[in-house]
């Protein structure tokens, strides 16, 4: 399968649609957005695990806390609700509850347990990849992807704009309904097989979103990592570029404003306090600024000499720069986008790349 799809072009799947938005990296004309990048300079970007996120540190903690307070406070309590709805006098129903929580105590602490102890597996074997893995490398002065697959020795080396991305739409029967699945990937043909990066998104919109921060890097539309990895903008000027205690007190510092200015209500204010206490408060904030300081002192897999002398700053004189194609094609996907905001980028892509097969078969 050597053909090379261009942005707009769609292939059907058993179960949904692979949309393509490169090779030709066209803007998509959306924010950019994306968790799994690194580190990112003037001169590359590396893309791969991310930074550490206090989310993922909430989730550990917050869903086996939440649980165990599901299964001895809620459930008892709404059982002997029932028992009162039913006839039950305050005593049965009290002495009811006590039943319930005493019989779902022992079971609720072990799988609660059980769950973070599963957690906390899942962690050490993610944190550990940070060790093992060499990142995917985009270098915006020779407008080139540095790839490393596990099984080659060497890395391999390909033009930018020739690189394909693309989005999956795909859907499945389940027995409480249709579950949709969304993703994102890019790759390449190489000595006759396919390299490629693929990853799973919540949503289309998230998944255009991810690229749209690469491209935009590629082509100096964006300059630091805060751009891409902060969609909130909870990290100050003076703010270190990733998660961590800063992010919380300024995420609370702008409720506090937004409640004064009556943006938003007291009821909103409640349930974000009542989330971080669930969550146990501001300790994932500082587990997640302890790990990106691990990461960052860690005994990285040592980049292949190629890859680090391809890594090295260019004078600006041999910077390489965007194909003619490129830039006219993406001129025109701008003007038809902001005449029709609305219209699926895909939509916009197909027939920018339609008027250009006419214009090249009348000339």
């Amino acid at each position: 399968m050597r053909k090379i799809n261009k942005a707009g072009d769609t292939e059907p799947l058993s179960s949904g649609c692979v949309t393509y938005l490169a090779s030709l990296p066209l803007p998509t004309e959306t924010a950019g957005c994306c968790p799994y990048i690194g580190e990112l300079n003037d001169t590359y970007m590396d893309f791969g695990l991310g930074l550490p996120k206090a989310f993922s540190w909430q989730y550990t903690f917050g869903l086996p806390l939440n649980a165990f307070i599901l299964f001895t406070v809620l459930l008892p309590l709404a059982c002997g609700l029932i028992g009162l709805m039913i006839g039950y006098s305050a005593s049965e129903a009290w002495a009811f509850i006590v039943g319930v929580r005493n019989e779902l105590f022992s079971l609720s602490l072990g799988v609660s347990l059980f769950a973070l102890a599963l957690s906390l597996l899942i962690w050490f074997y993610v944190h550990n990849k940070y060790e093992e893995i060499i990142p995917t490398r985009f270098n915006r002065q020779r407008r080139e992807v540095c790839f490393m697959p596990e099984d080659y020795e060497a890395p391999v080396f390909v033009p930018w704009e020739s690189l394909s991305a693309w989005v999956i739409e795909a859907q499945g029967a389940r027995p409480h309904g249709v579950q949709r699945q969304y993703g994102m990937g890019f790759g390449f043909f190489y000595d006759d097989r396919v390299v490629s990066m693929e990853f799973a998104c919540p949503a289309l919109p998230i998944a255009i979103s991810n690229w749209e921060a690469i491209r935009a890097y590629m082509e100096y539309e964006v300059h630091t990592l805060k751009e891409i990895t902060d969609p909130l903008d909870l990290q100050g000027p003076d703010d270190p570029p990733h998660e961590g205690m800063h992010t919380f007190r300024n995420a609370r510092a702008r409720l506090h404003q937004q409640i004064r200015d009556k943006q938003r209500g007291w009821v909103y204010g409640f349930f974000w306090y009542l989330y971080h206490v669930m969550t146990f408060w501001t300790l994932p904030f500082w587990l997640c600024e302890w790990e990106v300081g691990r990461v960052k002192r860690m005994a990285r897999k040592a980049l292949p000499d190629a890859m680090r002398e391809w890594s090295e700053p260019l004078p600006k004189t041999q910077w390489a720069k965007p194909s003619p194609e490129l830039l006219r094609l993406s001129a025109k996907v701008k003007a038809l986008h902001k005449r029709n905001p609305r219209r699926s980028i895909t939509g916009i892509f197909a027939e920018v790349y339609g008027t250009e097969d006419t214009e090249r078969q009348q000339a």
